[in-house]
């Protein structure tokens, strides 16, 4: 029986952006706005995408409340949680918009 490899195997899909947006809170603390990836196209031309950016959330209300007023919100600390997805399951994330790249591939 052929071997199969996984979809998500990074060197299949190949390279990565993966983005940590940043910005003020109201106390003006720089905190997280948003996270996301998007995988580099192959093709040469101009190529265009949006990536749906999201969040940690806090999974308690003291939790939520804690980050508030501290200004210390949740953040990853591995990339690769962005980029291949592994553990965001488990992970209450919010969606935070959008982020449009725009790709010259020579």
């Amino acid at each position: 029986a052929p071997h199969q490899i996984p979809s998500h195997t990074p060197f299949l899909a190949g390279p990565q952006i993966v983005l940590s947006v940043y910005g003020p809170d109201f106390f003006g603390h720089d905190v997280v706005r948003g996270y996301g990836a998007v995988h580099v196209p192959f093709t040469p031309g101009r190529h265009k995408r949006t990536i749906p950016m999201f969040v940690p959330e806090s999974t308690s209300r003291l939790q939520q409340f804690t980050s508030w007023f501290t200004g210390r919100r949740p953040e990853f600390t591995d990339p690769r949680v962005v980029a291949q997805g592994e553990g965001r399951e488990v992970t209450r994330v919010r969606s935070q918009g959008f982020v449009t790249v725009s790709f010259n591939i020579m």
